[in-house]
């Protein structure tokens, strides 16, 4: 009986039942975006684009006036990516980890297949590797295993001689000189980042301008805390950690799951794209791209978007509410960005100023939404207008994911990098030649 109901879960999750979306995509993007009555189902809406990965000849679609060229195909899931001072790339092959503390029941094991559908069912390859395009043609010539027997590494930052990198339950370091192309020294700790259940398991980091210190993204460990406030406790934050002693604080938190880290070239401040909450329709949260105020609240789990209270969250708190921060910039429903990187200025129009975005893609969206690479545009420091387009055709015509864009990164030779953990591939996008 009981596996007849699990059978019949499964088929009506992933047949994307549920309610579609009524409100036009640019509703839920920019500084104020429509945010309509939540819808509520017994079932939530499952749409996915299962991953098939790309077919001989195909490969993502650029901007008019750039190009796409693979800088490396056959990779095992990349998740993220780190430009070296050499001009050396680093790419976190890397998945979920395992966890003996993983939420059980049909629903947990359906959401399980969904993320399968979609290609995240795969082990962790646990590994950095190492990718060298000598010659500047935009295709890397070599590829070594920099480091492996990681912990689901996400985030990497060098400053000085050490190399940090953020595991899924802490930052560890290692010794690094310019041109490596294998480390074999042991890691070092440096901090453990909460950890657990893992709803949400990539770590990011960022170093500061002075080298001092790292910001560590945590992501939360539920949709909306139904696996406990307590084990929320540290999550849904960003970190920063002291380098000299490993000591770190809360710098910001209320944020579901942030994960790209960027420091806005024009006024300095600290960005980060957020994944926000799911299950409340089609046409709701919005994700965002927002600055991040040392101390700041931005609501989660108790409210989205400032002062809107989600009801399913108990008990309420009405405190925390009030002194939410609403974000800067909605990037859309559903969308999932994970990378952020802001341009240089000396890219060209229309992407000389301003925030390339990778959008991993929706599952709880009728349609789909995201599963490309975005650019928002920015003046003074701030989001001006709408999205441009920079990367697409990633899904197929009949629905497909021929792959899903995740870290994002320039390469300092005036090409954008984009993490490709469908694809297995990262793609190199630049002005045409």
């Amino acid at each position: 009986m009981r596996k007849l109901a699990i059978h019949f879960a499964t088929a009506v999750f992933l047949a994307g039942c549920g309610d579609v979306a009524k409100l036009p995509d640019t509703s839920s993007v920019g500084a104020a975006p429509q945010l309509p009555e939540p819808v509520r189902r017994l079932i939530p809406t499952v749409h996915i684009a299962e991953a098939e990965r790309w077919p001989d000849g195909r490969q993502p679609v650029p901007a008019a006036g750039w190009q796409v060229t693979p800088l490396a195909r056959g990779l095992d899931h990349p998740r993220w990516l780190h430009v070296l001072p050499n001009g050396d790339v680093l790419v976190a092959e890397s998945n979920k980890p395992k966890a003996p503390d993983e939420p059980s029941g049909i629903r947990a094991w359906v959401m399980k297949q969904v993320m399968k559908r979609a290609g995240a069912g795969v082990p962790s390859p646990d590994r950095i590797s190492l990718l060298r395009d000598a010659d500047g043609d935009g295709v890397a010539e070599s590829r070594s295993v920099l480091l492996e027997r990681l912990h689901s590494p996400f985030g990497m930052a060098l400053v000085g001689d050490r190399l940090y990198v953020a595991n899924a339950d802490g930052i560890v370091r290692f010794p690094y000189r310019p041109g490596d192309t294998r480390i074999t020294a042991a890691a070092e700790r440096v901090t453990d980042l909460p950890a657990g259940i893992n709803h949400h398991w990539t770590k990011n980091i960022l170093a500061s301008r002075d080298g001092r210190k790292l910001y560590a993204t945590v992501g939360s460990n539920s949709n909306v805390g139904e696996n406990g406030l307590p084990a929320e406790d540290g999550r849904a934050a960003i970190w920063e950690v002291d380098l000299a002693t490993g000591a770190k604080r809360l710098f910001a938190s209320g944020l579901r799951n942030p994960n790209g880290l960027a420091w806005e070239p024009t006024g300095g401040a600290l960005w980060t794209v957020v994944n926000e909450r799911d299950e409340l329709g089609s046409d709701l949260v919005p994700d965002y791209l927002t600055s991040v105020r040392e101390g700041g609240f931005y609501g989660w789990p108790w409210s989205y978007w400032g002062q809107n209270v989600d009801t399913r969250v108990q008990p309420p708190r009405p405190d925390l509410v009030a002194k939410a921060l609403p974000p800067d910039y909605a990037l859309g429903n559903h969308v999932a960005p994970l990378g952020l990187a802001f341009s240089d200025g000396k890219l060209p129009a229309p992407f000389a100023s301003g925030a390339f975005i990778g959008e991993h893609g929706s599952w709880n969206r009728q349609p789909l939404s995201g599963y490309k690479v975005v650019f928002v545009p920015f003046a003074g420091g701030k989001p001006q207008g709408q999205p441009l387009d920079v990367l697409t055709g990633f899904v197929s015509p009949d629905g497909k994911a021929w792959g899903r864009p995740v870290g994002v990164a320039l390469d300092g030779k005036g090409g954008l990098l984009v993490a490709d953990d469908v694809g297995n591939a990262v793609w190199r996008v630049a002005p045409a030649r």
